[in-house]
């Protein structure tokens, strides 16, 4: 009963997090960077001394299905160029889980590769879903990896309003990578990446 209860206050305080970083006014984000179809912002974390990440972008999907490829399960690890292996290490239930997952290396391995372990919450949110995550304390590091960790991060996914069949994804991610590593080197990593992860994951969905 105490896990219980444990879990669904972090699945709360989670959800919270993340809404209120959904309406943070837009004048406090910084243009990170901009393609034809996503663009990425960040301003400085509340949580570390990095940045909090906000990227958003339209795909042409239902949002039921883009989550189902975002969060843990059969699909992440096909398609996430970015990460390289994914293990379910607890099965909560449907909405729950901790998972651990490592990432490659970056900018020519300037950034080597990291390991996470984090809880993921899936959970409605208006017409769409909100799949959202934290890193937890987990003793054993695997070799060869620098153990990262993800403050509270999550993305929303609805239907656009004229078009249900594409939604719009908005993101929000505040890792910090650890290790010796300048503010402007995980800026250019990051931002790189959040746009990457929209490339991937449109190109799985139309396969």
């Amino acid at each position: 009963m105490e896990d219980q209860m444990e879990t669904s206050t972090m699945s709360t305080t989670l959800q919270n997090t993340l809404i209120q970083y959904h309406c943070f006014p837009e004048d406090e984000w910084h243009l990170a960077k901009k393609t034809s179809d996503v663009t990425v912002w960040r301003r400085p974390s509340e949580e570390f001394g990095g940045s909090l990440y906000k990227c958003e972008g339209v795909v042409k999907d239902v949002y039921s299905r883009i989550v189902d490829y975002i969060r843990p399960g059969p699909y992440r690890l096909q398609w996430d160029s970015l990460m390289t292996e994914m293990d379910i290490i607890k099965e909560i239930d449907q909405h729950r889980c901790v998972m651990r997952y490592t990432t490659a290396g970056q900018l020519l391995n300037i950034i080597s590769p990291r390991e996470f372990v984090d809880f993921s919450y899936t959970t409605p949110y208006e017409d769409g879903l909100l799949t959202c995550g934290v890193s937890t304390e987990h003793e054993i590091v695997r070799p060869n990896c620098v153990r990262g960790f993800n403050h509270p991060c999550g993305w929303f996914c609805v239907p656009l309003p004229d078009n249900p069949e594409s939604s719009l994804l908005t993101g929000y991610i505040q890792t910090d990578l650890r290790g010796m590593l300048p503010h402007k080197t995980v800026d250019l990593a990051m931002a790189g990446s959040l746009v990457n992860f929209y490339t991937d994951l449109r190109k799985a969905l139309k396969e």
